[in-house]
């Protein structure tokens, strides 16, 4: 799997949306999360569902019955078929500690760092949603699944 693909135009995923594309054979799911962009499989390791159709919400944690905080910093990409949750930015998983969707890295051009954001009272299970490597080159979405590759063999 190599190559660099232009999915988009920056300015065509708004904030918040996402869209899926056909790269190397595969579907995958391109994600703006607040200015960011991020790519997932559009393959639940669980169960084989499209994740990327699922729907996107923020964390919410409870210290004790009544209470609840509601964290908008994070972004979790909900399984259309369990309910499962997976970090947009990471692929990590928190329903089940047993199971976790493959990563790939996914950035925008020019940016140093991507993904890897922890995720206030949550425990990361030791399954992670495959991501892959996205960028914005000259107002365009790109792609990379070269990048993704190299990291995948270290």
């Amino acid at each position: 799997m190599t190559g660099r693909y232009v999915v988009a135009r920056a300015a065509d995923i708004p904030d918040g949306g996402r869209v899926l594309v056909e790269v190397g054979g595969r579907q995958v799911g391109v994600f703006n999360i607040g200015g960011s962009f991020y790519g997932l499989i559009n393959r639940c390791p669980h169960k084989g569902a499209e994740m990327c159709k699922g729907t996107v919400v923020a964390g919410l944690s409870s210290a004790r019955p009544g209470e609840f905080e509601y964290d908008e910093s994070t972004a979790l990409l909900v399984c259309p078929w369990h309910g499962w949750e997976f970090d947009v930015r990471t692929g990590r998983s928190y329903v089940d500690p047993r199971t976790r969707l493959r990563t790939y890295d996914v950035e925008v051009a020019g940016r140093d760092e991507v993904g890897g954001v922890p995720v206030a009272g949550r425990v990361p299970g030791p399954y992670t949603a495959e991501t892959v490597e996205v960028g914005v080159e000259d107002e365009y979405v790109v792609v990379d699944l070269r990048r993704s590759a190299r990291k995948e063999a270290r």
